[in-house]
């Protein structure tokens, strides 16, 4: 299966969900241009509130496709935006590139990936009971995070829906995603 972008999605002001839109453009070292969540340092109101000088690891979240599909067998309906996201992937098992992956969008841009997305209660004020679905404990104990991963833009450009997804893994050894 072809891997590719399927959304784009971003706003300007704080809001759990964000719009689809026709493109956007991933600043290097920035992140979304016009998004609430772009810049150098921390934006995420919780990460500000610990220390603003934080560098931001999440300039860029990307949910697979395929999370969708999977929470609408468990009644719940989500698309693209829905879920804060700004690059929605087919074809891609984000959850398990190792940290250091580059993500080649499109003809540009870049996006090298730095961890997973921590899901919050947020997700349960959009549809009661998700947060469930998007986090829990394997057999084994530990916490399993599908609400997607979290990068960097490493170099800049324009990406659409449509856009073939290209995935570059680091060298060996590699590190498993964890939270950030």
């Amino acid at each position: 299966m072809n891997s590719s972008v399927t959304a784009v999605s971003s706003n300007g002001v704080y809001s759990f969900t964000k719009p689809n839109r026709d493109s956007v453009t991933l600043l290097a070292g920035l992140g979304v241009e016009g998004d609430v969540h772009a810049g150098v340092t921390v934006k995420h109101r919780s990460r500000v509130a610990q220390d603003p000088t934080q560098p931001n690891l999440r300039q860029v979240h990307l949910i697979h496709q395929e999370l969708f599909a999977e929470l609408r067998e468990a009644g719940f309906e989500v698309g693209p935006g829905d879920l804060g996201e700004n690059v929605t992937t087919g074809g891609i098992d984000l959850l398990a590139l190792p940290v250091g992956t580059l993500l080649h969008l499109g003809g540009e841009a870049v996006v090298e990936v730095t961890g997973l997305r921590n899901p919050c209660l947020q997700i349960d004020h959009f549809q009661d009971g998700l947060l469930k679905q998007v986090v829990g404990r394997a057999d084994d104990g530990t916490v399993v995070r599908k609400a997607g991963i979290m990068g960097i833009v490493t170099t800049g450009g324009v990406v659409r829906p449509g856009d073939a997804v290209e995935v570059e893994l680091p060298v060996e050894p590699h590190r498993p995603l964890e939270r950030v």
